[in-house]
């Protein structure tokens, strides 16, 4: 009898603990941040992940049994202290991205703001619900994002062309989170 109780406790504790494997990782990003922080060389970075690679492998189970399925059991996660659960997330992504832009406007077009080819950028407020960035390339090229309110939503414009509206809640929800 007894080893029928402990095999049903032992299922049941995994079936919770597994329950939560879907979260936000803090505890893997605290180390990852760490060993970013530790080096600002990539091969130096590389030597590093090596050397903490056990310190990773606990980082990530402990994530998983222990952190996430908190998260997924109270809508927070206890490390980043940030919610809602990713369980929780809408499967609608947070930007709605029109589908019709060229391809060359779907990706990041800087890999690092200390490498890529802008002069200079600079922000002004066009009106009370207008904001431009104007970016000018070393090539002496020059571009503006331009974010406009209407109503409950921002729309972002690329040179005059639509790239996608947010709503406010969204723009807030997101910025909470990078906090």
């Amino acid at each position: 009898m007894k080893k029928i109780a402990s095999k049903a406790i032992v299922m049941t504790l995994l079936a919770t603990s597994l329950t939560g494997c879907i979260g936000q990782m803090g505890t893997s990003q605290l180390v990852t941040k760490a060993n970013l922080s530790a080096v600002d060389n990539r091969y130096g970075r590389a030597g590093l992940f090596m050397l903490l690679s056990p310190v990773y492998g606990i980082a990530a189970t402990a994530d998983l049994f222990i952190f996430n399925t908190i998260e997924f059991w109270t809508g927070k996660n206890p490390i980043t202290g940030k919610s809602p659960a990713v369980a929780d997330t809408p499967v609608d992504a947070i930007f709605k991205v029109n589908g019709q832009l060229d391809p060359s406007l779907t990706t990041v077009p800087l890999a690092s703001v200390q490498n890529s080819d802008i002069f200079a950028a600079s922000f002004r407020q066009v009106d009370e619900r207008t904001l431009e960035m104007n970016v000018v390339y070393q090539s002496g090229e020059q571009a503006v994002l331009r974010g406009e309110r209407a109503g409950d939503d921002v729309e972002f414009y690329l040179d005059g062309e639509f790239i996608t509206a947010v709503s406010i809640a969204e723009l807030s929800q997101y910025a909470s989170n990078q906090a």
